[in-house]
Formats: C-alpha cells, sequence, structure tokens
C-alpha cells in the first residue's frame, strides 16, 4: 500500500519513546510516586499504541484485502487496544491517585483557571480525536480520506508519546508525602 510508507518510521520514533519511558521508568528501582508512574505509563502506553498504529495496516495489507478492510481493521485493532489500554490506566492506583490529587488542587484553587484550561483543553480535543478517528475509519464515512485520517492518527498517537513525556520532564517535582 502506497500510504504506509509515513508509518514506519513513525513506528521507529515510537520505540524511541517506549524505551525512554521503560528507562526512565526503571531507573533507581523505579519511582514511586503517582504524579511520576501515571504519566510515565502514558508515555509508553502512546508510544506502544503509535507502533501498533505504525505496524499492522503494513501487515494487515499483505493479505490482499480491498483498501478500506485494511484501514478498518487496522483502526479497529488501535481501537480495541486503546479500549484495553484505558481500562488498564483507570484500574491502578497512581492513575486515581494523581486525578484525585489534581482535582483536590484545582478545587484549592492553587493553580490559576488559565493554567488548568491551558492543560485541559488540548488534552480533551487529543482524546476526542483518538477515539473518534478509528470509528470514522472503521465506519467508512469519507473513504476518499481514510489513508490520510489514519496517518493523521497515528501522529496524534507519537504526539501523545511526545507531549506526555514532555510535559513529565517539565513537571516540577513535588514533594514526597510522609
Amino acid at each position: 500500500m502506497a500510504d504506509t510508507e509515513l508509518l514506519i518510521p513513525m513506528a521507529e520514533i515510537a520505540g524511541v519513546f517506549v524505551g525512554f519511558g521503560a528507562l526512565i521508568a526503571l531507573r533507581s528501582g523505579g519511582p514511586t510516586d503517582p504524579w511520576e508512574v501515571a504519566p510515565m505509563r502514558w508515555v509508553v502506553s502512546f508510544g506502544m499504541a503509535a507502533v501498533v498504529a505504525g505496524l499492522t495496516p503494513g501487515v494487515v495489507g499483505r493479505f490482499d484485502l480491498a483498501e478500506h478492510a485494511v484501514w478498518a481493521l487496522s483502526s479497529a485493532v488501535c481501537l480495541v487496544g486503546a479500549l484495553a489500554v484505558f481500562a488498564a490506566h483507570l484500574r491502578t492506583p497512581e492513575y486515581r491517585q494523581s486525578w484525585r490529587a489534581t482535582l483536590a488542587e484545582d478545587r484549592a484553587g492553587s493553580r490559576p483557571r488559565w493554567v488548568v484550561l491551558a492543560a485541559l483543553v488540548p488534552a480533551l480535543l487529543l482524546a476526542v480525536l483518538l477515539w473518534v478517528t478509528p470509528i470514522i475509519i472503521i465506519v467508512g464515512v469519507v473513504p476518499e480520506l481514510e489513508a490520510a485520517l489514519y496517518n493523521a492518527y497515528a501522529a496524534l498517537l507519537l504526539l501523545g508519546a511526545g507531549w506526555t513525556l514532555l510535559s513529565l520532564v517539565f513537571a516540577q517535582r513535588r514533594p514526597v508525602a510522609a
């Protein structure tokens, strides 16, 4: 398939994010602070999702399927994987602790409202795009744009990994609770 030439390099870059995320997570016995653990899991998850999104069309395309079937099946694989990863994240205590602490900070007014919105708006936009894009492809709403949408979807996954890693790098260390 001609529209997959960009996906393999994106999968390679995503593999680097996964490697860096795993190295950071394993340093010094691994972090125990929920403010580090939850985002690091997201970096690795986004990276792995980008690897899967980058490799799946090339593998599925070898089965001589129609173009829509390749993009729809690849999108379905990505969507099922995203649901599984999201469910796994929701079950972790670190994820729940970091969200509770973030909500408590926001209610206490310790962060300016513009900072909260500046973080929330792009995160919500990314989340909507990551859930809606594969569904649009699977349903076949715009068949002429499926390849472009899928490539944009894989790029968003890669962007999610990079953005999460960047935010973790720039995040201030929180005081350790007693």
